[in-house]
């Protein structure tokens, strides 16, 4: 059995929701199907998400509503329109919709989930009407009726166990097809809550563990993940098999395919996860496996990826590797500013700590490095904005020798500064921090290193 999420690109239009019912239709163990809101039609066109947090803004504050429906209304009437379903099913999803205005909510943060939910939820509505009118026996699935649990924040929810406990105990239906809208389960008081953006592939790997498939199949609108952003090197490299940790270092600094949790369940579970192309089905795509011995020996790196969203706060103070308690004192210091850090290395003087930039203010900042300096009195202290971290990441790494020394070279040669680097604990990755500046020039030389010349 398989469970499949297609993406809001893969939902957005009639056209594209034709391809879906194909890809549906062409695998009988495609059994469940996660569905994300209609998305960008065009790249200047809104998702019908942010039209519905638009309607729970106006909602709030008492204001008009009409138009923000009539908008999201018509992005459904248009993918109906296109199969020409009986005009009941638009009326279904109408009053779900204009219902919400009127539905008393615990206060604005659950108003807010609740809304957000409704592009995936009505999405799967119409998409069960769509495979029942095309001859694909399917029914829709509420996350409540099988025990999709969370717990959290209304609009950061994360699954609690019991709905494993849940999805075991229920049973599929045979020969029937489950539509499941994605991103967002129910709290214990039965209230709707949302995982982060990109919940919906969350949905999908949840159910993956819980119903035991044999495959995660997750179609979007690109062939495969690429070795590295096609925007920074043209028609990279393809990657057809990686590991689940590969994949959960390269999220996490900045390959976009999945967010960096997104896929946790599925890895829990040990399910395959293979991602697809809505647009060219046939391809292979890339399977992300559990096994933790996968590398090519020719070529040690799998992919590598770069993001510009840390800053770096540098500390300098001799004999501070000798001075017990030195590191608690600054992990208060963070604690009281509710700060987690990212990468903390260090050398006999020196630290360097590394920060997701978006959880930071100026004013936070300021009175961070104030506190530090007080406490910890260093001998030398700089805030540094001006930092992007390049992670180098294989499977093979770990069974070679030499590549640090040709990352290292590839970049030297090429006169990019090198301000840190470092090897995780597993030996899968190397992080490399530089200036901003240089980051895609850095990825670009050494991708040619592992990749092009590795080819010649």
């Amino acid at each position: 059995m398989k469970v499949v999420k297609f993406g809001g690109s893969s939902l957005a239009t009639g056209e594209q929701v034709a391809k879906v019912v194909s890809i549906i239709n062409a695998d009988a163990e495609r059994r469940v199907i996660v569905t994300s809101a209609p998305g960008k039609r065009t790249p200047t066109d809104v998702k019908v998400t942010d039209l519905l947090i638009q309607y729970a803004q106006l909602t709030v504050a008492h204001q008009a509503t009409e138009a923000v429906v009539t908008q999201i209304l018509a992005r459904y009437q248009a993918i109906s329109d296109h199969f020409d379903l009986d005009h009941t099913v638009m009326e279904t999803l109408t009053t779900r919709l204009r219902d919400l205005a009127t539905t008393a909510f615990t206060d604005n943060a659950h108003l807010l989930a609740a809304f957000k939910a409704q592009g995936e939820l009505l999405n799967a509505i119409l998409l069960t009407a769509i495979l029942n009118q095309q001859g694909v026996p399917a029914k829709f699935v509420d996350p409540q009726t099988v025990g999709l649990l969370v717990g959290g924040a209304p609009n950061d929810a994360s699954v609690l166990s019991a709905t494993y406990a849940n999805l075991a105990r229920w049973q599929l239906p045979v020969d029937t097809r489950i539509v499941f809208p994605g991103f967002f389960g129910y709290n214990q008081a039965g209230d709707i809550c949302t995982f982060a953006r990109g919940g919906s592939d969350i949905t999908g790997a949840i159910l993956s563990r819980g119903l035991r498939a044999d495959l995660y199949e997750n179609f979007t609108d690109v062939d495969a993940i690429f070795a590295v952003d096609n925007r920074i090197v043209a028609h990279p490299t393809m990657i057809t098999k990686m590991s689940y940790r590969e994949m959960r270092e390269l999220s996490y600094a900045g390959f976009s395919v999945f967010q960096d949790e997104a896929i946790i369940p599925a890895i829990q579970g040990q399910i395959p996860v293979n991602v697809k192309n809505t647009n060219n089905p046939t391809a292979p795509g890339t399977l992300i496996v559990p096994e933790q011995f996968l590398f090519n020996p020719a070529n040690p790196i799998t992919g590598i990826a770069c993001s510009d969203r840390f800053s770096a706060l540098y500390l300098h103070r001799y004999l501070l590797n000798k001075e017990v308690g030195f590191t608690l004192k600054l992990l208060e210091i963070f604690q009281k500013y509710g700060l987690s850090y990212e990468h903390m290395p260090s050398g006999i003087d020196d630290l360097t700590i590394i920060f997701d930039q978006s959880k930071l203010d100026a004013t936070t900042i300021h009175s961070l490095c104030r506190d530090i300096r007080t406490t910890l009195h260093p001998d030398y202290l700089e805030w540094i904005d001006d930092y992007a971290i390049i992670m180098v990441v294989g499977e093979g790494i770990a069974h070679t020798i030499d590549t640090m020394g040709k990352i290292i070279d590839s970049l030297t040669q090429n006169n990019i500064a090198i301000h840190m680097i470092n090897q995780g604990a597993s030996r899968i990755s190397i992080m490399i921090g530089t200036q901003r500046k240089d980051a895609p020039a850095a990825v670009r030389h050494i991708y040619d290193t592992f990749f092009v010349k590795s080819e010649v």
